[in-house]
C-alpha cells in the first residue's frame, strides 16, 4: 500500500532505488547528522541489504517522493506488534528540498499510517543532541523529548548524547492536522 501525504508520497522500496539509497548512505554530511555509522557501501552490499529488507515486516522502509522524484527515506523499525510500538526515522537527502515542509509532512504521514492503519500506540526515536533540524521537526509534529542517553554515540572523535523522543497515539489524536 502506498501512502499519500499532503506534499509527499511514501512507497515501498524497489530495486531501482538502491543506487539512490547507496548514495545517501555514502554521503559524509548525512552520516555526520544521524545515529549509527556507515561504512562505505558497495552495490553488492546494497543489493544484499535490499533482499533481506523486503522480507522483514517488523522493519518497514519507505522511499519519500515529492515533486516527482525520490527525496529521502522514512522508516518504521523494530515494530513490536504485542506492545504496539515502533521506532521511526527519516532522512532527507538533498539540501534543496529542505525547509519546504516535506519533513513535517513525512512525519505526520508516518504517524497517521502507524496509529490509524497499523494501530500502534507509540512511536519513538533518538536523535543526536546537535541535530537541531531534527529536534525542531519532531517538536513541530508533537513529539516529546523524553530523556537523554549520555555520551552514547561516537562521531568525529567525540562522544555525543542521544535525545530520546516519542509520541503516543493519544497525543497524535489531540494534534493531528
Amino acid at each position: 500500500m502506498n501512502i499519500k501525504g499532503k506534499k509527499v508520497f511514501l512507497r515501498a522500496l524497489e530495486i531501482e532505488d538502491m543506487e539512490f539509497l547507496r548514495a545517501m548512505i555514502n554521503d559524509g554530511e548525512m552520516e555526520h547528522n544521524v545515529i549509527g555509522w556507515s561504512f562505505p557501501v558497495s552495490k553488492y552490499e546494497q543489493q544484499k541489504w535490499y533482499e533481506n529488507t523486503i522480507q522483514n515486516k517488523n522493519n518497514i522502509r519507505f522511499i519519500i517522493e515529492a515533486e516527482g522524484k525520490s527525496i529521502g527515506l522514512a522508516t518504521l523499525t523494530n515494530i513490536d506488534w504485542k506492545n504496539r510500538k515502533a521506532s521511526h526515522g527519516i532522512k532527507l537527502f538533498s539540501d534543496d528540498i529542505k525547509c519546504k515542509g516535506y519533513g513535517t509532512d513525512t512525519v505526520m504521514t508516518i504517524m497517521k499510517y502507524a496509529f490509524e492503519e497499523l494501530q500502534l500506540n507509540r512511536l519513538y526515536s533518538t536523535i543526536l543532541e546537535f541535530n537541531e533540524a531534527s529536534r525542531k521537526l519532531y517538536k513541530k509534529c508533537g513529539w516529546t523529548e523524553e530523556g537523554i542517553i549520555r555520551k552514547s554515540i561516537f562521531k568525529n572523535n567525540n562522544y555525543h548524547n542521544e535525545i530520546v523522543i516519542g509520541i503516543l497515539r493519544e497525543e497524535y489524536e489531540l494534534q493531528k492536522i
